[in-house]
């Protein structure tokens, strides 16, 4: 197959790419990148030489571009990670996550009736359910939780959903879409939670919580994350939603005081500031249909992947040092250094 991969410069999506080539090396991928901030191709430089591999710098919004790209690799498969994906990001500036997660999305759910494509994927999140209550541990989210978002990102996800669905109902598109919990290992962009607060204990800098650190995620580990959309694209049926959990449900708190046990440093390096706007307390993701039609099930155990994670950020210290710099130290400014320090 030729599989085109938007969005593969970034986290999840280079990490797909990876699986891809060492597990299928008889497809064609194709990375179609726009290079934002969050997207670093340095990140692909051990693959770029592959002769079963092409990169194209392309915004997904340019919709001469997109269709010309599928005119010259005529692609049997799209899978679609290209979005903008922080919340933080979306509160400051709501549009930019408008026009990539909806009308990228649109862009290219046309090419691909266009084109006749077999399978489009839409790589979504579980921040398009909503939160849950922390006294509720027996709630999970299931494909039919209703979408209740919180964010621009979420709402701009949660529309992007919709869009997919109403173009398999109206024109018969061959789809699929995803919805993941947080995802965390090798190439994070050093703004989330994990990267940064390892980067920051590492120089020895304060670790910023939100409120009190009490928020609870699903964490899954990106390789995990990575085998669950491959089953989804060559075994799941047409038309369906599959949430992807992990099983390891943790508070941000735990796993900031997890990294510095990890990395010998005090937690007096925690400091409590003001909290993000509209701000979720947990997301909990019931993978049970994944599981039972595709046989998928999290094979990685946080207190495994995240030592796994912390030693990649400890062994490729170039790759992300290089990005701490220049415009996200004024974002990170921003974020964290005038919020009002809570103690």
């Amino acid at each position: 197959m030729t599989i085109i991969v938007t969005g593969g410069a970034g986290f999840i999506g280079s990490n797909y790419i990876f699986y891809l080539l060492e597990k299928h090396p008889e497809d064609r991928i194709i990375c179609l990148d726009k290079l934002t901030y969050a997207g670093n191709l340095s990140t692909l430089a051990s693959v770029m030489d592959k002769p079963n591999f092409r990169f194209v710098k392309l915004d997904i919004c340019d919709r001469e571009g997109v269709y010309q790209l599928f005119e010259d690799e005529k692609p049997d498969v799209v899978v679609n990670f290209a979005a903008e994906s922080h919340v933080d990001r979306s509160i400051e500036n709501p549009s930019i996550f408008l026009q990539t997660n909806i009308i990228g999305t649109s862009v290219l759910m046309d090419v691909c009736r266009e084109f006749g494509i077999g399978r489009f994927h839409q790589v979504s999140t579980d921040e398009v359910y909503g939160d849950l209550p922390l006294d509720r541990p027996d709630l999970f989210f299931t494909e039919t939780t209703p979408l209740h978002t919180s964010s621009p990102y979420s709402s701009s996800k949660a529309g992007a959903d919709l869009l997919v669905m109403a173009y398999h109902r109206t024109y018969g598109l061959p789809v699929s879409v995803s919805r993941c919990s947080n995802n965390y290992g090798a190439y994070q962009f050093p703004e989330k939670l994990i990267p940064l607060m390892i980067a920051n204990c590492l120089a020895d800098k304060p670790l910023p919580v939100y409120g009190e650190g009490l928020n609870v995620r699903d964490w899954l580990f990106v390789d995990d994350h990575c085998k669950a959309i491959d089953l989804v694209i060559r075994k799941g049926r047409e038309g369906e939603v599959y949430n992807i959990g992990g099983h390891n449900e943790m508070r941000n708190i735990d796993i900031v005081k997890l990294i510095c046990h990890e990395l010998g440093k005090s937690e007096s390096l925690i400091t409590h500031v003001t909290d993000r706007k509209g701000h979720d307390m947990r997301y909990a993701i019931d993978p049970t249909k994944i599981h039972t039609e595709l046989g998928w099930l999290p094979e990685t155990k946080f207190e495994d992947g995240i030592r796994k994670t912390i030693r990649w950020y400890l062994d490729n210290k170039p790759w992300w040092a290089e990005i701490i710099s220049g415009e996200y130290q004024n974002y990170y400014a921003k974020m964290y250094g005038d919020r009002e320090h809570l103690r």
